[in-house]
């Protein structure tokens, strides 16, 4: 007698990691920022600068390092938003270092040597700190899931933050706006840290109570319009935005939170309703601090008219340079080194630093940092779609939501088409906070599109798919 036995198992299939696709994509955002930092040094000085090869082998070991960590803590991860995240972090240090060469020369020509301090050597070192913390927060965080247990916890904790600023003898106010704390001879900015604490309050209660705020009571002009009793969160949230805007003098920050909470809310329910009353309580909330707050008011003018005051309102200087700016820029701009955006002042490498790119990379350059910041948009708004939990789809959604509107309202801001905020570009501009902010974002992005493109384990193989045929002989 013989037996034959065929033996069937389906396992999971493996999923291409694409970690050698980001491995590549990750040496084009190193190459690219290299050379946009020899072309500096070649129109500014006529030579290479003596720092580019250092810079090129610090800035390459620290992608490095980044790409290590996803590849072993992360591995199926989105293989763009790291070196999305590089390319802009590297060409941010170029253009600080551009700006900076411009004020030494500026000094040197005045014969004024004691007060320059570059800001570069600064940036590259916040820059290393931030690699660290994103290594951390992967490391650390295993799970983006856990975050939800801590949903109230994190709100007291960005409520804390966002006091912090106007505390005495803690805050810093710089020029005008209350936005910085001063710890040991260092500036941080909490609010940038708190738009990510407040995303984790916003999914967690937002996961609890859609069901309850998706319900409406009665239908005018189209809309449903919620019940009164649902109107608390939003009341809420647009109180503490407004005193975010009266005590600190803060509107970027205030736009950023209520915005995010407000598209949050919308992709819980599912209600245009809730977009249509958000808009008009956040123009209705800006409208009435704006009349009596005398640094928003100062922004609205600038913006409504910056060459009426512009010889008396240095606000309206400001914006008045950065349309200047971005005027003679045109399509393809002066080319790296080449332009005058310095002539803006103290701000030109921090909230217009976007103005230097319109004016030495034209139309063309404004396009591709901003097709940039889109991509990593995009990739957080697919990662929330492919995300398996209602938390991490709402985490997503909130952290890519407050990216984007960062991004609105400082480009919006430097361009003339809405009031400026005073908030920095991502990656871009000079800052510690910034830049140590948004690496952490681009990490918990990461860690929840892993979780996400990670394979299902295989089923355990039933009795079913063993099939044992027993041959006798004839």
């Amino acid at each position: 007698m013989s037996v034959v036995t065929n033996t069937t198992t389906i396992g999971a299939i493996e999923l291409p990691s694409r970690r050698n696709t980001e491995l590549l994509l990750l040496a084009f955002a190193v190459v690219i920022p290299i050379f946009a930092y020899a072309n500096v040094g070649l129109a500014i000085h006529g030579e290479l600068p003596p720092g580019m090869f250092a810079y090129g082998a610090g800035f390459a070991v620290l992608a490095g390092i980044a790409h290590v960590v996803v590849r072993r803590y992360a591995k199926y991860a989105d293989p763009l938003l790291l070196p999305l995240a590089t390319l802009l972090n590297g060409l941010g240090v170029v253009l600080i270092w551009r700006l900076d060469q411009s004020e030494r020369l500026q000094n040197l020509a005045k014969r004024s040597f004691g007060d320059f301090s570059p800001s570069a050597p600064r940036q590259m070192m916040y820059t290393a700190l931030a690699i660290a913390l994103f290594a951390a927060v992967l490391l650390i965080l295993k799970d983006h899931r856990v975050l939800q247990r801590f949903t109230y916890i994190s709100m007291a904790g960005a409520l804390v933050l966002l006091i912090l600023p106007v505390v005495p003898g803690l805050g810093a106010d710089v020029f005008g706006a209350k936005i910085w704390i001063s710890v040991g001879g260092f500036s941080i900015q909490p609010g940038e840290f708190a738009k990510i604490v407040i995303a984790i309050f916003f999914a967690g209660y937002l996961m609890v109570k859609r069901d309850a705020l998706a319900l409406a009571s009665r239908r005018f002009m189209g809309l449903y319009l919620p019940r009164g009793r649902d109107l608390g969160p939003i009341l809420m949230i647009w109180a503490m935005s407004l005193l975010v805007l009266v005590f600190e003098n803060d509107l970027g920050t205030s736009l950023l939170f209520f915005g995010m909470f407000v598209i949050m809310l919308y992709v819980a329910t599912e209600r245009t309703s809730w977009i249509v009353i958000g808009l008009l309580m956040s123009v209705g909330g800006a409208v009435v601090v704006a009349s009596f707050a005398s640094h928003v008011q100062a922004r609205v003018n600038a913006w409504l008219d910056p060459f009426g005051c512009y010889a008396t309102s240095g606000a309206c200087e400001q914006v008045g340079q950065s349309i200047m700016s971005f005027g003679s820029g045109g399509v393809l701009g002066a080319g790296w080194g080449q332009g005058n955006s310095d002539l803006i002042g103290f701000a030109a490498n921090s909230d217009f630093i976007f103005s230097t790119v319109g004016e030495e990379l034209g139309l063309s350059g404004v396009m591709a940092f901003l097709l940039v910041y889109g991509l990593i948009i995009e990739r957080g708004v697919r990662t929330a779609l492919a995300a398996r939990d209602p938390f991490g789809k709402l985490f997503a959604i909130g952290l890519s939501g407050a990216f984007a509107l960062q991004i609105f309202v400082v480009a919006g801001g430097v361009m003339g088409l809405i009031p400026l905020t005073g908030m920095t570009m991502p990656f871009l501009a000079s800052g510690g906070s910034s830049v140590l902010a948004n690496w952490i974002l681009i990490a918990v992005l990461i860690r929840i599109s892993d979780t996400a493109r990670r394979p299902a384990p295989a089923p355990a193989p039933s009795p079913d798919s063993e099939m044992t045929q027993v041959v006798r002989p004839s």
